[in-house]
C-alpha cells in the first residue's frame, strides 16, 4: 500500500524544489539514482489499507532514515532540519516546500519497529546499488575484502557492583510500591548511605572499608529481594509483574569476579565487556561488530554484529556471506588481521592473513597485504560520523536495528551505521582534487 499524493491545489504560486536545487548538489543526483520504488514493495505489505491512520509516504521515511544516519543527528535533529533545508525535501520525494515538521519524531522509532531488523536490509543494499550505478564503486572492487571487527558500545554508565546492587534495589521497592506489595523494610536511607561510604572508602584508598559498604549493599539487596519473593508466592499476576526484576536480582546476587555473561547494566543487560587491546581503553561495554570493505574502494558492504562476544575468526563465515548476500556478488580474496586465525570460513575465496615478514610473497598479493588495514580509518569515520560509537537503542530489538540476519546461535545486533557507506556514495563523486603538475 502506498500513500496517497499530497494535494498541490493550494500551491499555485509555489516555486517547484527542482527550481530551488542545483542539479549538481550530491543529494539532488543521488535521488534519481535511488530506485525508490522497491522500498514500496518491500515494506508495503506492512501496511493495510483502510485500517488505523493514513501511512506516510515510504520514501519520507527512508530518506528520514538515511539522512539520519548520514549526517549523525538524532530523530528530533533530522525532522526539524528537513523544514528547513530544501535538498533534504528534495531528496525525501516532495515537490514544493514544506513549513511544517514532516512527521512528528517518535514515528521514526515506530517505523523501524514495524519494519524490523530484516526489513531495513534493503536500505544498505540500495547503498551498493547507488555506488555502482554512479561509478563510486566498481563491480571489479567486489572481488577483494577487507573485514574487521570493532566494539559497538551501548549507551551505560561504566558499571560497578555498588551501583547495579542500590539501583537493583531501587527499583523493586518502586515496583512494590506501585503494586501494593508491603515490604518489611525498604533499606532507603541504609543503601543511600552505605553508597555514599563505599564511594568515599575507595577515593580514600581504604579498601577494606570499602568493601565492607559494598557486603552492605549487597544484603540490602537480597534482604528486599527475599521479602518480596515470599509476599507474592502464589499470586500469579504479582509473580508475573515481578518476574523478571526478581530475575535480575537473584543474577546479580550470584555472580562472581570470574563468572561469564555478568549483569552489566539493568536496562540493558544484553551487554557484554569485550577487550580488544586498546591501551587507553582496557574495556568496552557492548557488542561485538563486523566489518566489511572493498580493498580497493573502502566501500562498506557489510556489517554485522554479534552477542556472545565470539572469537573474530568464527564471525568471518557470517560477514563474507552477509556482505555477498546483500551485493549480490562471489569475492574472490579476503584479506583479514591476525585475529582471524583458525577462521570458519570455508568459501570458495581465499582468505590472506596479514602478517609481518612479506619478502616472500608475490608483489602483487604484498600491494593488498598492506592494503588490509585501510579499513582502520574506515571504521574511525563510522565512529565518529557515523553513530557506531555508542547504540542509544533499547533493548535486544534495538541491537538488531539495522539489520542482519540471525545466524547460528549468535544474535545479531547493529545500529544505523550501515548507511554511512551512502555518505560516502554522496561525497566522494563531487572529489575536485587535482594533482599538481611538476
Amino acid at each position: 500500500m502506498q500513500a496517497k499524493p499530497r494535494d498541490t491545489q493550494g500551491e499555485l504560486y509555489s516555486v517547484r524544489l527542482e527550481f530551488l536545487c542545483k542539479e549538481s548538489h550530491p543529494l539532488t543526483r543521488l535521488s534519481k539514482v535511488i530506485d525508490w520504488w522497491q522500498f514500496d514493495e518491500t515494506f508495503g505489505a506492512l501496511y493495510a489499507e483502510g485500517q488505523g491512520r493514513p501511512a506516510k509516504p515510504t520514501r519520507l521515511m527512508v530518506g528520514l532514515h538515511y539522512l539520519k544516519h548520514a549526517f549523525d543527528l538524532s530523530d528530533e535533529e533530522v525532522v526539524v532540519q528537513w523544514a528547513e533545508n530544501p535538498y533534504w525535501q528534495l531528496f525525501c520525494g516532495e515537490e514544493f516546500f514544506q513549513h511544517e515538521l514532516p512527521i512528528d519524531p517518535s514515528s521514526m522509532t515506530r517505523w523501524r519497529k514495524r519494519v524490523e531488523s530484516e526489513g531495513l536490509e534493503t536500505l544498505l543494499a540500495e547503498t551498493i546499488a547507488a555506488g555502482l550505478k554512479t561509478k563510486v564503486l566498481k563491480r571489479t572492487s567486489l572481488n577483494r575484502l577487507n573485514v574487521d571487527t570493532t566494539v559497538q558500545e551501548k549507551a551505560i554508565t561504566f558499571p560497578t557492583d555498588a551501583k547495579l546492587y542500590h539501583r537493583l534495589r531501587v527499583n523493586l521497592v518502586a515496583d512494590a510500591k506501585a503494586f501494593g506489595v508491603e515490604l518489611r523494610q525498604s533499606y532507603t536511607r541504609k543503601s543511600k548511605q552505605a553508597l555514599v561510604m563505599q564511594g568515599r572508602y575507595r577515593h580514600a584508598r581504604q579498601m577494606k572499608r570499602a568493601r565492607k559498604s559494598l557486603k552492605k549493599l549487597k544484603v540490602y539487596l537480597g534482604r528486599v529481594t527475599r521479602d518480596i519473593e515470599r509476599k507474592v508466592s502464589g499470586n500469579v499476576e504479582l509473580e508475573k509483574r515481578f518476574a523478571s526484576r526478581l530475575e535480575m536480582a537473584n543474577r546479580l546476587l550470584k555472580q562472581q569476579r570470574t563468572d561469564k555473561n555478568k549483569l552489566y547494566s539493568l536496562h540493558a543487560s544484553e551487554v557484554e565487556c569485550i577487550a580488544k587491546g586498546k591501551a587507553h581503553k582496557p574495556y568496552e561495554f557492548g557488542c561485538k561488530v563486523s566489518i566489511a570493505t572493498t580493498s580497493k574502494d573502502n566501500f562498506v558492504v557489510g556489517a554485522q554484529a554479534f552477542h556472545g562476544n565470539p572469537y573474530d575468526g568464527h564471525t568471518l563465515k557470517q560477514a563474507v556471506e552477509q556482505a555477498e548476500w546483500l551485493g549480490d556478488f562471489a569475492t574472490q580474496a579476503i584479506f583479514v588481521d591476525r585475529g582471524y586465525r583458525g577462521h570458519n570460513y570455508n568459501g570458495a575465496a581465499k582468505v590472506h592473513v596479514a602478517r609481518s615478514g612479506l619478502r616472500k610473497v608475490k608483489v602483487s598479493l604484498r600491494r593488498w597485504l598492506k592494503r588490509r588495514s585501510a579499513i582502520e580509518p574506515v571504521i574511525g569515520h563510522m565512529k565518529n560520523d557515523g553513530r557506531l560509537d555508542r547504540n542509544y537503542l533499547l533493548g535486544q530489538e534495538g541491537d538488531r536495528m539495522d539489520p542482519v540476519r540471525c545466524r547460528a546461535q549468535y544474535q545479531e545486533a547493529l545500529t544505523s551505521f550501515l548507511i554511512v557507506s551512502f555518505f560516502v556514495a554522496v561525497q566522494k563523486p563531487l572529489s575536485t582534487h587535482r594533482r599538481m603538475k611538476k
